[in-house]
């Protein structure tokens, strides 16, 4: 099923960040106060950023961590999701201990990893994979259940084996949710690994925010938020181009996060 184009969506996201920039530097200008710079001194702060050598560093770094956390969970909670959904025994037996998980701030964590750990790269990239892996496991868990009885029946039928059938009718069938499941992941592998290098602060993005509000640089501080948003929307955006090639079958999702595509 195609989608209708509705004038004015592709530009829209933009028109909103123009807003929201418009904005900032009318309450920048009005409030007139030094830790609130304006949006254009935060914007000419960006190239003072991505000029520095070790800023690109400490930036590649962060999406060093950020991709090895996230591919590492989609490897393990995909596979994890899809046996709940499809066998009782496996979803009764992780479904208390993902209930308690859940609802802890990921980054609360991070002192305990960091004493079990260090304030390494391990650390960082395991409060990351834990961020990315509930979701995914949770929208892979329902892609599965929701797949129907009959097709699985139909390929028992044909001789499939209990994993081919996982494979080649389950794991296509459940693959929008899936998705799903990843994009809201890449928001949060992005969310904890700002957070981690925060409180860890040895490199990264976070490391660099940090440091600039601790040397009272805030038009540097405000920049790097700028560029961990765009850096979250160009990952948003590439991932969505990415989804809908992969499920262009499938009916379109009007309820997902912002994308740019």
């Amino acid at each position: 099923m195609r989608s209708r184009f509705i004038p004015g969506t592709r530009a829209a996201p933009w028109l909103a960040c123009l807003g929201l920039l418009v904005l900032w530097q009318i309450a920048a200008l009005a409030l007139k106060n030094d830790s609130f710079p304006t949006a254009w001194a935060a914007i000419r702060a960006i190239p003072l950023i991505l000029a520095d050598k070790e800023a690109l560093i400490n930036i590649l770094a962060s999406q060093r961590r950020m991709t090895i956390g996230f591919a590492v969970a989609i490897v393990v909670s995909v596979p994890l999701g899809l046996m709940m959904g499809r066998s009782r025994a496996v979803a009764s037996f992780f479904n208390p201990l993902l209930m308690v998980i859940y609802p802890v701030p990921k980054a609360a964590l991070m002192p305990i990893i960091m004493l079990w750990l260090g304030v390494g790269d391990l650390s960082k990239t395991l409060v990351i994979f834990l961020g990315v892996s509930l979701p995914v496991i949770y929208h892979s868990f329902e892609g599965a259940k929701s797949v129907e009885e009959k097709m699985l029946w139909s390929g028992a039928a044909m001789g499939l084996s209990a994993a081919q059938r996982m494979v080649r009718i389950v794991l296509p069938a459940a693959l929008p949710e899936i998705l799903t499941g990843c994009r809201t992941g890449l928001v949060l592998a992005l969310i904890t690994m700002v957070t981690s290098e925060m409180i860890a602060r040895q490199s990264g993005a976070g490391n660099i925010l940090f440091n600039a509000l601790d040397m009272g640089e805030y038009d540097l501080v405000f920049a790097m938020i700028i560029i961990i948003g765009a850096m979250g929307i160009c990952l948003d955006a590439m991932f969505e181009t990415l989804r809908a090639r992969l499920v262009r079958w499938s009916e379109p999702q009007f309820d997902m996060p912002l994308s740019f595509s």
